[in-house]
């Protein structure tokens, strides 16, 4: 029977469904766009989003009606309109991004605290114990915090409550951030970042949408600089909210002190390493308003805010920002989108900025701001190149002659080195001596890298591990397989033989598993309770420590191996920011490269410290090609358990794709690693114009062949990995 309904809600719903689905509004329920709703769709109930309200007069099909209103926080219509945009961007479900949205809204409540608190009642006989427990008493707290604070035992804070005296309450804890205060006096900043906060609070005082480039070496003071347009936003709005992106977890703590320090609050924490109850206070709090400041990694885009006006990307070119699985998407482009929806201002930072905002700093759709100097008296490193054609290291190690003896002097002076190696583990190839036999995860083509410490071999890529096994398991020969190639633990391993007595450690993502692991690693470094670090990226970006004056880069060439059309640019932001931890105080620092090819350009550059020339050279060699920033690049990645199926839908898809002006198609080829986790993978390449409308023509390409339902097609705009 078909239902009354004055109203038609379109719901978006959590799921890989190509639009919102329209449902009766009941009578009463008075819905609202962004309310969150109970919704039937087949057999099961899903929470979804109310998208869009419209008269059901004159709709002569019968619906299916909402089931409740949830008492969740509404979605705020920039939240809605941005969910919507990044997925047309992506050329995906618009259930997808929603996902990200609600991850908080659907995290466990935090589960309420027992707090102690006076009822008001005499005790039947008072001591100097208990009249030191009421007076402490005077609003609720836990049992042990009252007896800390009174100085009593437990026993006493139970007599109390045994007499009537005290009462045991079951409190929710609050979802109050406190405020932060913009008037507390920020860092002496330098003429040079004087100058550019003046700018960035002048561009943000002027409203509306608006993006800067924050350029500046390494050392130069980019935080405190962002600092002051942060304050800048929270003085002239009370309720406005500001977002601040980082890659790296690792950097969080860091970035959160510095933000306490200047604000006399903590910001909002949001990552994968928080719990989930807080991250549902973090989401509650932000939709509400109540919360100004949230620091947090790509996903915190997705928080519903009340009031944002200000985005900071730190460390913009980081590779980090992109999202490889999933809903797959580039948080500092979808950060420019927000903040265009939201009509707020972008804050793009970093001493090597990515190419494409570069080109839009250069062509004036950025403001750029530069930053030529270090802080204070600290003075670039001198980089120096170490050709191991030339000084090789000896037979089984790692570490060149040169290197081992500039980390013998800098232990000498008292001072830290950090050996940087972009590798986990302990070695990245395990064959076998006898038959050659590399091995490889299950139904995967990624090898397998030795740890040492664990004794297991592992899959970077699936996950996948097992203990290294006494023979091979391909020819059965005992002791023959073999590690090729350096880890960082071996590194490490070299680092302990040829320095026994220094205190060395490893920082890695095997070593260092969340937040406050990270944050203890970093302390242990600016407290020079370490004399040498060996450490992969987590430690290559935006960290401060005092006596470190020797970096040596132990393997410079590999991220130029196997190449794409970012090898070079990534390359050089990689070693140029590890070199980059050197000298950062009153010690003059140096950067050891070790390399095989001292001639290449990347090279060259990094030993100049010539950044400009290095990126006009690489500006002309992609306009040349017609590739990002002067063209755009999307990849459609097929896969699929069986390779017969998978291959007649992707040149079923190869023959239907459409004639478009502007817009070149690569392949179907293998992708570099064609069998992941037992499904075989073949990819496109689509090069586009830059005036061509490469959604649409992916979306309308994807439409034109029908996609088995034992393969699975991903799109993947402007990609990353071309793995």
């Amino acid at each position: 029977m078909p239902v009354a309904m004055a109203r038609i809600a379109s719901v978006l719903l959590p799921l890989p469904l190509p639009e919102a689905f329209d449902y009766a509004e009941p009578e009463g329920m008075n819905l609202q766009v962004g309310d969150q709703v109970v919704a039937p769709l087949g057999p099961r109930r899903w929470i979804g989003v109310v998208s869009a309200l419209r008269d059901g007069e004159g709709h002569n099909r019968p619906l299916k009606p909402i089931l409740e209103r949830r008492e969740e926080a509404r979605l705020p219509p920039g939240t809605l309109a941005f969910l919507q945009w990044a997925a047309r961007y992506a050329v995906e479900a618009p259930g997808l991004p929603l996902v990200m949205a609600l991850r908080g809204a659907r995290a466990p409540k935090p589960k309420p605290e027992r707090l102690i608190a006076a009822t008001g009642a005499a005790p039947s006989r008072l001591t100097p114990a208990r009249t030191r427990v009421l007076e402490a008493a005077l609003e609720p707290m836990p049992a042990a915090a009252l007896a800390t604070a009174a100085g009593v035992s437990a026993g006493v804070i139970k007599g109390l409550i045994d007499d009537g005296a005290l009462e045991a309450r079951l409190v929710m804890p609050p979802n109050r951030f406190d405020p932060p205060d913009p008037s507390l006096p920020g860092a002496v900043l330098n003429p040079s970042q004087a100058a550019a906060a003046k700018a960035l609070t002048g561009m943000i005082a002027e409203g509306g949408f608006q993006v800067a480039l924050l350029d500046g070496i390494t050392g130069s003071g980019k935080t405190e600089v962002y600092l002051e347009a942060v304050a800048g936003v929270l003085a002239a709005e009370p309720d406005a909210q500001v977002l601040v992106l980082l890659p790296e977890i690792a950097l969080t703590q860091a970035v959160i002190a510095r933000f306490t320090e200047r604000f006399g609050a903590a910001p909002a924490e949001w990552h994968s390493g928080i719990a989930s109850p807080k991250r549902r206070r973090v989401w509650e709090a932000v939709a509400a308003g109540e919360c100004r400041i949230v620091v947090g990694a790509r996903s915190a885009l997705f928080l519903p805010f009340k009031g944002l006006r200000l985005i900071v990307v730190d460390e913009e070119h980081d590779g980090s920002y992109k999202q490889e699985e999933g809903f797959i998407y580039q948080a500092r482009d979808l950060a420019v989108a927000r903040a265009k929806i939201e009509g707020a201002a972008v804050v793009l930072a970093s001493a090597t900025p990515s190419l494409e905002s570069l080109w839009n700093a250069e062509t004036g759709r950025y403001r750029w701001l530069r930053l030529a100097a270090r802080h204070g008296v600290a003075v670039l490193p001198e980089v120096s190149l170490i050709d191991m054609r030339e000084t090789p290291p000896d037979p089984g190690r790692w570490l060149s002659p040169p290197l081992v003896r500039a980390m013998a002097e800098t232990y000498g002076r008292g001072e830290q080195s950090l050996l940087f190696l972009n590798r986990r583990g302990y070695a990245p190839l395990v064959l076998c001596r006898a038959c050659g036999e590399r091995m490889t995860a299950p139904d995967t083509d990624s090898w397998l890298v030795e740890h040492r410490y664990t004794g297991r071999l592992v899959c970077h890529l699936t996950g996948f591990s097992m203990p290294k096994p006494d023979k091979c398991p391909h020819c059965g020969a005992a002791d023959s397989l073999v590690s090729i190639g350096p880890g960082v633990e071996r590194v490490e391993e070299e680092a302990r033989e040829r320095f026994p007595d220094a205190r060395i450690a490893v920082f890695s993502s095997d070593t260092i598993f969340d937040a406050e692991a990270a944050r203890r690693m970093v302390q242990a470094m600016e407290e020079g309770q370490i004399d040498i670090l060996v450490a992969t990226q987590a430690a290559a970006k935006g960290h401060n420590f005092p006596d470190l004056t020797l970096v040596g880069v132990v393997d410079a060439d590999l991220g130029l191996r196997g190449g794409d059309l970012r090898a070079a640019e990534r390359t050089y932001q990689l070693l140029a920011q590890a070199s980059g931890r050197a000298g950062r105080h009153d010690r003059p620092g140096r950067a050891l490269l070790q390399t095989y090819a001292p001639e290449h350009p990347v090279m060259q550059a990094l030993a100049a410290q010539d950044r400009d020339a290095f990126v006009a050279a690489e500006m002309a060699a992609r306009e040349l090609s017609g590739l990002p920033p002067f063209g755009r690049l999307a990849a459609i990645i097929a896969s699929g358990p069986d390779a017969a199926v998978l291959e007649a839908y992707v040149r079923a898809l190869a023959a239907a794709t459409p004639n478009a002006p502007g817009v070149e198609v690569y392949g179907p080829a293998d992708a570099p690693l064609g069998l992941i986790r037992g499904r075989r993978r073949k990819r496109f390449l689509v090069r586009a114009d830059r005036s061509v409308d490469l959604q649409g023509f992916l979306a309308a390409w994807k439409a034109r062949a029908r996609v088995p339902s034992s393969v699975r097609v991903t799109v993947d705009v402007d990609p990353y990995s071309f793995l």
